[in-house]
Parts: C-alpha cells; sequence; structure tokens
C-alpha cells in the first residue's frame, strides 16, 4: 500500500495542533513547577522574587518545619488506609450496583434508576447527615469517611452504561456452559472493564485523598486525622506563628509562611500523582466507553 503524504493545509493544522496544546501543557505545568521550587526557597528570595522556578539558595526548613514531630506520617498512613480501603468499598458496590442495572429485564430498574438520579439532584444537607453518622455510631471513627460515600451516583451510572454495550452474545455463550451470575461478573465482564474500573479507581482515590472536610465534622481524635486536615493545622499554626519547636533541632529557624503552604502542597500532591502513570493508559478510553448511551 503507497504510503500517503500530508498536504500543505493537513501539516499547518497539525503544527498549529501542537503548538496550542505545547501552550496549555506549559501554562498547566508551570505554577506547579513553581510550587515545588518556592517549597525549597528561602524567605528573602520568596520575598524578592515574584516567579521562579529555580531557587538560587535551597532550604529544607519548609520540610524541616513539616516532619519534625510523627504525626505527619501517621496522618500520611491514615489517608492510604482510607484511600485504599475506601476506593475498594467503592468499586465493590458500584460494580455490584451497575452490573443488576445494566439488565433491561431486571424488575423495578426503571424506579431504581430515577430513585439514583434523584439522589443526584437532591441531597439531605450537612445536619441531617450527621444525625446520621452518630446514629450510627461513627463519629470519631475511620468508618465515617469511608461509607457514607461509598457510592456515586454519577459514576455508577457511568459503568453501568459500559456494562450495556457488552456484547450480549458473550453472556450467553458463558451461560451454556454452565457460568452463574457472580462467575459471569468475576470472569467475564470484569476482565472486559478494565479500562472503566481503572478509570473510576482514580476518581474514588484522588476524591479520598483529597477529602478533609469530612475528617473536619466526623472526626474528634486528632490521631485518626488524614494528611489533608493535618497539613491544614500546620498552615494554621505557621500563620499564627504558634508551632511548637521546642522539639526541633537547636537553632532551627522558623521558615517563612509562604514556603510551609508550598510545602504543604507539595506533600499533599506528590503521592496520588504517583498513582497516576500506572492509571493513565486506561484513562480516556474507560472515560469514553462509559459515556456511550445505553
Amino acid at each position: 500500500m503507497a504510503k500517503r503524504y500530508k498536504n500543505a493545509g493537513e501539516t499547518v493544522f497539525d503544527v498549529f495542533n501542537y503548538v496550542i496544546l505545547g501552550i496549555i501543557g506549559v501554562a498547566a505545568l508551570l505554577p506547579f513547577l513553581f510550587v515545588v521550587a518556592g517549597s525549597f526557597a528561602t524567605d528573602a528570595e520568596i520575598t524578592k522574587r515574584a516567579v521562579f522556578l529555580i531557587p538560587s539558595t535551597i532550604s529544607l526548613d519548609a520540610y524541616r518545619f513539616i516532619f519534625s514531630t510523627d504525626t505527619i506520617m501517621r496522618s500520611i498512613g491514615v489517608s492510604i488506609y482510607v484511600t485504599v480501603l475506601g476506593t475498594l468499598v467503592n468499586l465493590f458496590f458500584t460494580v455490584t450496583m451497575a452490573y443488576p442495572m445494566a439488565k433491561r429485564n431486571l424488575m423495578g430498574r426503571n424506579l431504581i434508576l430515577n430513585l439514583i438520579i434523584f439522589t443526584m439532584l437532591f441531597g439531605g444537607g450537612m445536619i441531617p447527615t450527621y444525625l446520621v453518622i452518630r446514629e450510627l455510631h461513627l463519629l470519631d471513627t475511620l468508618g465515617s469517611l469511608i461509607l457514607p460515600g461509598a457510592i456515586s451516583a454519577f459514576n455508577l451510572i457511568i459503568v453501568k452504561n459500559f456494562f450495556q454495550e457488552l456484547p450480549l452474545e458473550m453472556e450467553e455463550a458463558a451461560r451454556i456452559d454452565g457460568c452463574t451470575e457472580l462467575g459471569l461478573l468475576w470472569r467475564i465482564v470484569l476482565p472486559l472493564s478494565k479500562p472503566v474500573l481503572a478509570t473510576f479507581t482514580l476518581f474514588y482515590a484522588v476524591g479520598h485523598w483529597n477529602n478533609f472536610f469530612s475528617a473536619l465534622l466526623y472526626i474528634n481524635d486528632p490521631e485518626k486525622w488524614p494528611l489533608q486536615v493535618m497539613l491544614r493545622q500546620i498552615v494554621m499554626l505557621s500563620q499564627a506563628a504558634a508551632g511548637d519547636i521546642s522539639t526541633m533541632d537547636p537553632g532551627f529557624v522558623q521558615p517563612p509562611e509562604q514556603s510551609i503552604k508550598m510545602a504543604v502542597i507539595v506533600v499533599g500532591t506528590l503521592p496520588i500523582m504517583c498513582v497516576y502513570p500506572f492509571l493513565q493508559k486506561h484513562f480516556a478510553k474507560g472515560v469514553m466507553l462509559g459515556s456511550i448511551k445505553g
């Protein structure tokens, strides 16, 4: 087959796309690079230089202040626990509910779907939710950060639409071979659903990792605070200049407030960014497949 060469118009269009996408990519990356550089900068440099990508003097004072005690490592452990367990709970309930909802002959299917959509438009509110958490004896437990959001209605509908697009012939062939519904879900449906499952694994994990408002409402024990709440407390302490520096190294200098904020952003963002490369190849494909109308 003869190789097709692009004409001048197609070449100009491709170059234009590359330039525009490159500009957008740089514009998205530069702020984060500035935050990373600022977290390693000194007070004088942050004051004198409005924007920089490489600090002239490397300072670890902000990170020494953040990791001066074991509270940060403990809060990181809490966040990892909540993120991993919460994501598994989300995926379990989303998949086990989306699979029967994908069956068009399910009795009461339309009523249940309408109720699911209703929850996307109307919610009980913060105070009723708090009362429910209290009556379930989940206050001051990590379960209060996981169970209230066990299913996302929006994600559920997309996963349901993805399941509806799977070939019916494969399911019928599996049933002829004696496969049960659970076996069909485990051996046929889930292996074919890796793109959409990887996508919503990332969505759920990022949601759990970044969630701090629920912990503020339901968790009173500082030892159970996730990373985001602990970092918020550190920022508040640095702003009030009320941090306890008695346990730090002799001669330690209180780092600048702005540097602490930037270091907090790096510490809170970097762990979840390390997960993205492992799921990136399935990300775009999963969203597009799940968005097909069923």
